[in-house]
């Protein structure tokens, strides 16, 4: 594929996943760094998201998890706890995922990423969510 049919073909996927959120983001680049959104688009989106050995609803449990350990990723992190709600995962597997993130990455930004979903669950009305084992 050129340049345009990788961007063309990256902007289904990212649809598919991310809805009109990565869009935004995508948006949001355009007069600072236009390149970077091309790069997402095409190369994040169109080569790896689009790959088939990984369903779509494991990649967001794999981002997730990079997200939240990173620290400092909220806004990356709300796009995908969307994403992650779109492509079938529930409000109470993302709450579980940023549960376990606190193991690895520790309490403060499991809390973070938490307060993130928080937002994102009570804008699609998915509150309260019961994890409690």
């Amino acid at each position: 594929m050129n340049r345009e049919e990788r961007h063309r073909y990256g902007m289904k996927v990212l649809e598919q996943v991310d809805g009109e959120a990565g869009k935004r983001v995508v948006d949001s680049l355009a007069d600072v760094s236009p390149e970077l959104g091309h790069q997402i688009v095409a190369w994040a989106f169109g080569d790896m998201y689009a790959r088939p050995e990984l369903p779509a609803r494991d990649r967001q449990l794999v981002t997730l998890g990079v997200l939240a350990a990173l620290g400092g990723c909220e806004p990356e992190l709300e796009v995908h706890i969307n994403a992650a709600l779109n492509v079938g995962l529930t409000a109470t597997e993302v709450a579980e995922a940023l549960l376990h993130t606190a193991v690895y990455a520790g309490i403060p930004r499991s809390v973070n990423a938490t307060v993130v979903a928080k937002k994102v669950f009570g804008e699609r009305g998915l509150l309260p969510i019961s994890n409690l084992s």
